[in-house]
């Protein structure tokens, strides 16, 4: 555990004096195509060196195909974790996620967020206006529509900011499954506590919504479809072949 955290903060500190800098200098749409793909190769370096070093198995070959296709969409997913934007964003090319306000202070993922131009939901209009934005120019928008971390596994009241935005965009939305093989890192879970290893981290590819029809119940229709797809148990053994 001490040794994944310190190589996710090696990552970013490497890489902050480099955003902080290129993200002033460099015209917007050039900065948000380098920042978006350093974060992308960096948490790709990461999730290998998890596997490598620290007794991490990441499933992640369906969303890795999902991703080839580069179309404009939002991406929604269920949050049991810390681990679940970098598991994503490592794997969505040109990605951009919706972060709370805070982490665009953070020191470790400040300057590297900014850099990419990730949308802040601070305030819902600008939020949305940003994200349409980022759609029509081509991007892959991740959101977690539970808002937080899971409270009550398989998933916790989603809202219906992810159907807003779509509807409005003219884009799909496609959903994703994330299961993990123990709660590391979760709502309820101690950032002390080390996790059980192996740890396995699987993706899977869900439903594709074409067209949202009636985005103002998108909330509760991802939740009930992520709740008839989802376990609340953990990945076991037999799961994790």
């Amino acid at each position: 555990m001490a040794l994944g955290v310190g190589l996710l903060t090696l990552i970013c500190l490497s890489w902050t004096p480099f955003a902080m800098i290129l993200g002033v200098v460099l015209p917007e749409s050039r900065a948000k195509h380098i920042g978006r793909a350093a974060i992308r190769t960096g948490f790709r370096i990461l999730l290998r060196l998890l596997a490598i070093f620290c007794g991490c198995r990441f499933d992640l070959q369906e969303v890795k195909e999902f991703g080839r296709r580069r179309e404009p969409m939002v991406v929604v997913a269920n949050h049991p974790s810390l681990f679940d934007a970098i598991v994503l964003v490592s794997c969505l090319p040109n990605a951009v996620c919706v972060m709370k306000a805070g982490l665009m202070h953070n020191l470790l993922l400040g300057a590297g967020a900014r850099m990419a131009r990730y949308i802040v939901n601070d305030s819902p209009l600008p939020m949305i206006r940003s994200a349409i934005h980022e759609l029509r120019d081509g991007a892959c928008l991740v959101i977690f529509p539970e808002g937080t971390r899971t409270n009550t596994p398989p998933v916790s009241p989603c809202s219906a900011t992810a159907g807003v935005i779509a509807a409005r965009a003219g884009v799909p939305v496609q959903a994703l499954m994330i299961e993990m093989s123990s709660n590391y890192l979760g709502k309820q879970w101690p950032m002390w506590r080390p996790p059980r290893l192996p740890l396995t981290v699987r993706v899977r590819r869900g439903q594709r919504f074409d067209a949202i029809q009636q985005p103002q119940h998108f909330g509760r229709e991802i939740e009930l479809y992520f709740r008839e797809h989802l376990s609340a148990a953990p990945l076991n053994s037999a799961q994790r072949n």
